[in-house]
């Protein structure tokens, strides 16, 4: 009775058979290829360092409503105190979120050895001097030497999180769970790193605390898909390990689609009606959300088909069962 409020529910089979492990070995091979890529991009042409990476100043400009600022006059203003690399770009208003032109974001790089202060101050003043009376906020300065920490904690974070979600993993199920489930980390993390190359978003600390909600996002789903692997395989100890894992993915498949179809809208509407500020950091989480989904399929799960199950290992502790190692492909 319930699921007539929901009419788009019948769209999903109440039961499914896929064959996920046929299709294994071609999804392999694509995701080695995805990953080199990736890594590639990620020192050549490199990422988009954010003010909060490379060092810099930041400040929204901005006119009463109604008053357009001319983006070109910012730019040439700021360009003519040869400061380095000057983005200029129009924002929407923060009291009527309405995008008018009366509002731009001003994003440059403070020379080193040169007084914060002072630079911002020049900047101010020409800016006037180009475009009239305007009106400053959301000044932010981030020395080279902090964004160069910054850098290497946010690294160190990612890292550290990926560390114990493995021993998270290894600790309730097998080690070739945990191994699995980090491989699958690993290749949600360096897509997503792609990604950003590929599209040039700005990697600042939101896009690191949008890899970090990947990870755990990724991990959970895995979680999902491996606590029920390990529960058909104390069920069903004569079928082949593909048969189980093919049944394990096909149990859970409902479950990952609408949890992640839900969090795509959400993010979806974070994405356009969040600003320029939140719009990076929603599109790298919506893609870590579907590439998580797919690794917990193709990455996680034919990691322990390769590496093989000792299924009395898993058995319950009542009732210990020894039945040697589970069938290869």
């Amino acid at each position: 009775m319930a699921m007539r409020g929901w009419p788009l529910i019948k769209l999903l089979p109440q039961k499914t058979n896929f064959h996920f492990v046929k299709y294994a070995r071609f999804a392999g091979v694509l995701s080695v290829v995805l990953c080199i890529a990736a890594i590639v991009s990620c020192f050549y042409p490199g990422l988009n360092m954010g003010i909060d990476f490379r060092g810099g100043a930041s400040m929204e400009v901005s006119k009463p409503a109604g008053q357009v600022i001319e983006l070109d006059r910012v730019r040439e203003a700021v360009n003519g105190l040869n400061l380095g690399d000057v983005q200029v770009q129009g924002i929407a208003r923060r009291d009527t979120n309405a995008d008018d032109g009366s509002t731009a974001i001003l994003r440059f790089q403070v020379p080193e050895g040169r007084d914060q202060t002072q630079v911002v101050n020049q900047v101010e003043g020409a800016i006037s001097q180009a475009v009239g009376e305007v009106t400053y906020s959301g000044v932010s300065v981030v020395g080279s030497k902090v964004s160069g920490e910054l850098f290497t904690s946010g690294l160190l974070a990612l890292g550290v999180a990926i560390g114990l979600m493995f021993l998270y993993i290894w600790f309730r199920f097998e080690p070739q769970f945990g191994f699995g489930a980090v491989v699958g980390l690993l290749h949600d993390v360096i897509l997503t790193f792609g990604l950003i190359v590929l599209f040039k978003l700005e990697f600042s600390l939101n896009m690191v605390a949008a890899v970090l909600t990947v990870i755990g996002y990724s991990m959970n789903d895995t979680v999902v898909v491996f606590d029920r692997l390990r529960e058909n395989l104390r069920k069903y100890k004569t079928m082949p390990l593909r048969d189980v894992i093919d049944l394990s993915l096909n149990e859970t498949l409902s479950r990952t689609i609408i949890t992640g179809v839900t969090a795509v809208m959400v993010l979806a509407a974070l994405a356009i009606f969040g600003g320029e500020a939140l719009f990076g950091f929603s599109i790298a989480l919506m893609f870590g959300i579907i590439i998580g989904t797919y690794s917990s399929i193709y990455v996680g799960a034919p990691i322990i088909l390769l590496w093989g199950v000792k299924r009395g290992a898993l058995a319950d502790d009542a009732k210990p069962v020894k039945l040697g190692m589970a069938s290869r492909p």
